[in-house]
């Protein structure tokens, strides 16, 4: 724990990587000062960052004491960016609410998160992998791992997951693919809520529309024509749905690979035998890549932890990163290693606000890196490592702009 210190010479946080897949070996160090740290935000606000897994746990549980609504005044926020993701209304459905709102509203798409029901989407996720490395191979060497393959799939599986007619695809697809690139991200999210509002009519027309079997159906069917969901709120839960189920899918998949081939061993084991190791392999590079520095929250009242006082109206970090290289978690951490037994990272969160989508978005993995390990066996990077455009240093979901690739 960080002993009381000036606010300038607390660690500046987040910390940039050095390594676009893995975090950066200043930010797991912050574990060795105990399991709780306090760090120095961008705008010179302090947040108390935990760091290990039982810490973690305790805090993500305490739903009573910590909040996870981004409008308390020292909520830690990472950047700018994450203002702009506030004030759209991302944060007012689900990732942005606490009980008995979150409760409500995660009841209502929990049915169709469930391990069976999204098992049931395999043979439809399996199309649309094969489809994109099909149109990617006919292409030719070299290609971008990003935009044709990783970026496509998740925002094919979500459109499919929702209910987006295929005849609407472009219509939805282009302002989603839009929404990650900060520039665009305003104009994208006018968009695709205009885009959504109008899907949304057409369903609760008699007959619906075709395709009319995915999440935002079941919601209108069960919810919204029932009182239960105002027609502003679906929208801005489809808009979650979207963000949540692409992005952080396309950036692993894209992470996860470039670890797998910077590592060519593992690449090799995991193409040799993938059926034995794609299970361990998906929670290895979920937990190695730490896709999401940090998860934040507020304490809405004084909490005793590891003989120290977050105060209410205090930031809280739970950092991923250091959580996921915590020795208790997997031994010998900083080791990228497919072949650990399966075990779930922190990846997904803890506690009420684990990620719903978590069943999707694992089987998506496994079938992303199955089927590139199987139809692209001799797949490289075709650029070194440190001429690939990331994001390192801005506190956001970490990402690659570009992967080239040859095969």
């Amino acid at each position: 724990m960080t002993k009381s210190m000036p606010v300038q010479d607390l660690p500046a946080f987040p910390i940039p990587r050095e390594c676009p897949y893995r975090p950066s070996a200043q930010h797991v160090s912050l574990r060795s000062g105990g399991p709780m740290a306090k760090v120095r935000l961008y705008n010179g606000r302090t947040a108390w960052l935990v760091t290990d897994s039982a810490h973690a746990r305790a805090v993500l549980s305490d739903y009573r004491r910590v909040s996870i609504k981004p409008y308390h005044g020292n909520y830690p926020l990472l950047n700018e960016e994450f203002e702009k993701v506030v004030d759209s209304g991302y944060a007012d459905v689900l990732f942005g609410v606490d009980p008995p709102e979150h409760t409500r509203q995660r009841q209502m798409i929990m049915p169709s998160f469930t391990l069976r029901r999204t098992a049931v989407l395999r043979p439809d996720i399996q199309r649309i992998v094969d489809d994109k490395l099909d149109e990617m191979m006919r292409h030719g060497a070299p290609g971008d791992l990003v935009t044709e393959f990783a970026q496509p799939v998740p925002s094919m599986v979500i459109s499919f997951l929702l209910g987006v007619p295929w005849e609407d695809h472009e219509e939805f697809e282009t302002p989603a693919h839009k929404l990650f690139v900060p520039e665009l991200a305003e104009e994208a999210t006018t968009e695709l809520g205009a885009y959504l509002e109008r899907l949304i009519q057409k369903k609760e027309q008699p007959g619906g529309t075709p395709g009319g079997t995915g999440l935002l159906d079941d919601l209108i069917r069960d919810h919204l024509r029932a009182g239960a969901l105002s027609r502003d709120e679906l929208v801005h839960i489809a808009m979650a749905m979207l963000v949540a189920g692409t992005d952080t899918t396309t950036n692993v998949i894209s992470l996860g690979t470039l670890a797998l081939l910077d590592n060519p061993d593992q690449w090799a084991a995991l193409r040799d035998n993938p059926d034995e190791l794609i299970p361990g392999a998906v929670e290895e590079i979920l937990r190695y890549t730490s896709l999401i520095e940090a998860f934040a929250r507020v304490a809405v009242s004084d909490i005793e932890l590891n003989g120290a006082v977050i105060k209410e109206g205090e930031g809280i970090l739970i950092s991923s990163a250091g959580v996921n290289f915590d020795p208790a978690l997997a031994p010998d951490p900083g080791r990228f290693d497919i072949r650990r037994p399966p075990r779930p990272s922190f990846s997904f969160s803890h506690g009420i606000h684990r990620c719903p989508g978590d069943n999707l978005a694992r089987l998506e993995l496994e079938i992303a890196f199955r089927s590139l390990v199987t139809r692209m066996p001799n797949l490289r990077t075709a650029k070194p490592i440190d001429q690939i455009p990331s994001n390192n240093n801005d506190g956001t979901l970490q990402r690659l702009y570009e992967l080239p690739v040859v095969w």
